[in-house]
């Protein structure tokens, strides 16, 4: 059995991208029964050298327009990169859920081989489009989202596995 790019991407994304709305949720809710600032939390971060919370959700969502819009040939949505609340976090999220959605399994078919290069700050790589998605898009998509929940279970927001893998 194969699978399609389509399957392998859009609903991974949407379902994992509903989980970090979710856990968002409980974060907004757990910062305000324990009287935390929630700029605490957005800015937070595991480590001096790694990006706070909020680009850490930021990068997530690129990842995921980013790879629908290189595989199906679109234009890719901008986002400013400003946002500096709970609020303004929840609806970058709904819209990158809102593009995937729109992208048709039909954009995606035939797709495998479609050249995508990504220029990076030291580097261009060049892939096809079944790599691209495989071995670059899922994997920095999946490597954000933990480290959010890392950052979120790190400033003791009540979350767990089940949330992370909430089926929404």
């Amino acid at each position: 059995m194969s699978v399609s790019l389509y399957s392998a991407s859009a609903p991974v994304f949407i379902r994992m991208l509903k989980s970090l709305s979710h856990i968002l949720d409980k974060a907004e809710a757990d910062a305000a029964a324990r009287k935390i600032a929630p700029e605490v939390f957005l800015t937070a971060r595991l480590a001096p050298d790694m990006f706070a919370l909020t680009r850490q959700i930021q990068i997530a969502t690129d990842h995921a327009k980013g790879a629908m819009a290189r595989l199906s040939g679109r234009e890719m949505p901008r986002f400013e990169d400003t946002e500096s609340t709970f609020a303004e976090l929840q609806a970058r999220i709904a819209k990158t859920i809102a593009f995937v959605e729109s992208v048709r399994p039909e954009e995606l078919a035939g797709q495998d081989g479609r050249a995508i290069t990504i220029k990076l700050p030291r580097e261009t790589i060049d892939f096809v489009g079944e790599d691209y998605l495989l071995h670059f898009a899922l994997p920095n998509f999946y490597f954000h989202l933990t480290a959010a929940y890392a950052i979120f279970r790190h400033l003791g927001v009540p979350v767990g596995k089940g949330d992370y893998l909430w089926r929404g």
